[in-house]
C-alpha cells in the first residue's frame, strides 16, 4: 500500500470588529507590478489611513516580496494561498493600482461571505 500524505486542514486566524484585510491582485505581467507598485503603495498608505479615522484598523493580507519588487499577488495559487489566512466572514478591502486581472484573487472573492469594497487608482 502506498503511503498518502494527507493535506493539512487549517483555519484562518480571527480577526477582530474594528479589523478590516487589505489584498492587491496584480498583473501577469512582473514589469507592470514592479512599475506601479509606488502608485499602489501611496494608495495603500492613504486608504489605511482613511480607514484608522474611523477607527479600523488594516492589515495587508499578503507580504511585499523584496525580490520581485512589488507587493501583489501576481498569480493563482498565490491567490489561493492569500486566502487561505482570510476568514470567511472579514471585512475585506481589494485595492487596485495596477490593471486588474481577478482571475487571481476570483475564487476566494467567490466563497468570502464578509463585505468586500473594491478601491482602485489606474494611474501607476
Amino acid at each position: 500500500m502506498t503511503d498518502y500524505a494527507l493535506p493539512q486542514v487549517t483555519e484562518a486566524p480571527s480577526i477582530g470588529e474594528n479589523e478590516a484585510i487589505l489584498i492587491a491582485n496584480g498583473d501577469l505581467r512582473l514589469s507592470a507590478n514592479q512599475v506601479c507598485w509606488a502608485a499602489q503603495e501611496a494608495m495603500e498608505k492613504a486608504v489605511i489611513a482613511a480607514f484608522a479615522r474611523e477607527g479600523i484598523t488594516v492589515k495587508r493580507g499578503h507580504e511585499y516580496d523584496p525580490e520581485l519588487r512589488h507587493g501583489f499577488i501576481w498569480n493563482q495559487r498565490m491567490g489561493m494561498d492569500v486566502f487561505k489566512n482570510i476568514p470567511r466572514d472579514a471585512k475585506l478591502i481589494v485595492a487596485e493600482s495596477v490593471w486588474q486581472y481577478s482571475h487571481h484573487v476570483l475564487h476566494g472573492l467567490h466563497d468570502h461571505k464578509g463585505p468586500i469594497l473594491t478601491v482602485a487608482n489606474w494611474s501607476g
